[in-house]
Parts: structure tokens; sequence; C-alpha cells
């Protein structure tokens, strides 16, 4: 149980990718703390067995598709009432494979999903935060977009361009009452990883000083942190949960 139980009371939370993982681990806590969420991801069983362990209004949405997302949006505020934060936490790895066979498929896919995903969730879920004068943006990205991955190009590529597009948006809602930041975790347990062979997680593995790889609980605890009012003098920022692989 959170030891902050109202810290959300009043509020009302999109995640995306939040049949599992992160974002799943994050809205349990919003909702523990007294917060309402609406999860979007694509897996539609992935969403009913979430909806089983805690309240959440649910919808089936690919981010890589703007109609998609701009239909979702208005839909999630006709549900919630409001839309206070966007917890942006979609994401594939694509291919594991050196650049000069990477397939283009899978590199234009995971841009879509990563990126152009991202960006699609923060244009249309922002105008209802700025019709409030209030709310937090947290966008996903990984210690990938700090320091690369060999064969993960396309997963580093988006990641990064993650970190320049919140550095963006932050400063051009610095003063409206919306804040923007990122998030840089490293490896940790989670779905995702089924996508990947096990020596690519294994070298992601022993990067981590720690020796371990990472809880979604940790990162989701940031996160949280970043969602909530207590986060009020910083947006545009990068914010790490990496056991010590990036300190920058």
């Amino acid at each position: 149980m959170s030891p902050y139980k109202d810290r959300f009371a009043g509020r009302c939370a999109v995640l995306t990718g939040g049949g599992s993982g992160l974002a799943r681990e994050t809205a349990r806590r919003i909702v523990q703390e007294g917060g309402r969420v609406c999860l979007w991801d694509i897996e539609r069983d992935a969403l009913q067995e979430t909806q089983r362990e805690f309240e959440a209004t649910v919808m089936v949405v690919d981010v890589s598709d703007y109609e998609a997302v701009r239909k979702a949006a208005a839909q999630s505020y006709a549900a919630l009432g409001s839309i206070d934060i966007l917890v942006a936490s979609a994401g594939i790895t694509g291919a594991t494979s050196p650049v000069h066979e990477f397939p283009i498929e899978s590199w234009r896919r995971t841009i879509d999903v990563n990126l152009n995903g991202l960006f699609y969730c923060c244009r249309e879920i922002t105008p209802y935060m700025l019709t409030n004068g209030y709310g937090r943006i947290v966008n996903v990205s990984s210690v990938a977009g700090k320091e690369g991955n060999p064969n993960a190009s396309a997963y580093s590529a988006s990641k990064a361009a993650v970190l320049g597009f919140t550095k963006s948006l932050g400063k051009e809602l610095a003063g409206t009452g919306v804040l923007a930041n990122a998030i840089t975790p490293a490896t940790f347990e989670s779905p995702i990883l089924d996508q990947l062979p096990a020596s690519q997680v294994e070298y992601m593995r022993s990067r981590i000083p720690m020796g371990r790889l990472g809880e979604a609980r940790e990162s989701a605890a940031m996160i949280c942190f970043m969602a909530s009012e207590d986060c009020s003098f910083t947006t545009g920022a990068t914010f790490d949960t990496s056991g010590g692989r990036t300190t920058y």
C-alpha cells in the first residue's frame, strides 16, 4: 500500500501501454493514492486483465495511429471529466540487429510507436491540460536514449528523440502550469523483455553497476512524484532510474 494515500485525490490520468509493465504499475499506485485512470494499450486481453486487478477505464489504442489517438483523447476526457496527467509509456524494442542489416519495417514501426506515437499523445492531450491551467506529462524514455545500446539502433534513436522532444515541450509549456519531464529507466523486469534475445537482456544487465535489473515499482515511484503536485519547479528535465548506469 502506498504511503501517499490522497496524493492524487481528484486527479485523472491517461497512461499509454497501460495493459502491462511500468504503466500498469504506475496506474495501480495512482488509484491507490486517490486518482482515476484511463489505460490505453493495443492488447485487449492485457487491458481486461488489468481491469480485474483494480478500477480503471480502458481503451484499445494503437498510439502510432494519429486518428485513433485523437479520438481516444476526446473519449478519455469525456469519461474522466478531466485529464491532469499523461504517462506516455507505450513502446516496443524493435529488431535486434546491426544497422547494416536492420529491417526497414522494424525501424519504421519502432519510430512510429516510440516517437511519433508519443508526440501524438502529447499533442492531443496537452490542450485539455492548458484549459485547466494544470498538468503533468511524463514521457518514458530509456538509458538507451542516453548511451545507445548496440544492435538496438531504432530503439536507442527513438528514446534519444523522446528526451529532445521533452526538453522542447517543457520549455514551451513553462509558466502555463503544465510540466513535462522524462524518465530514463535501465532495463527492468517487464513483458517487453520477451521481445529480446536472452543475450541482449544479459548485456544490459551487465551494464548496471548494481548488478541487477530494476523493478517496475521503482520507476513507478519516480513517475508518481513527477506526476504529482510535489513536482512543481522542474520541467523539460530527465529523471534517472538506472541502478547507477547513467549518472548524468
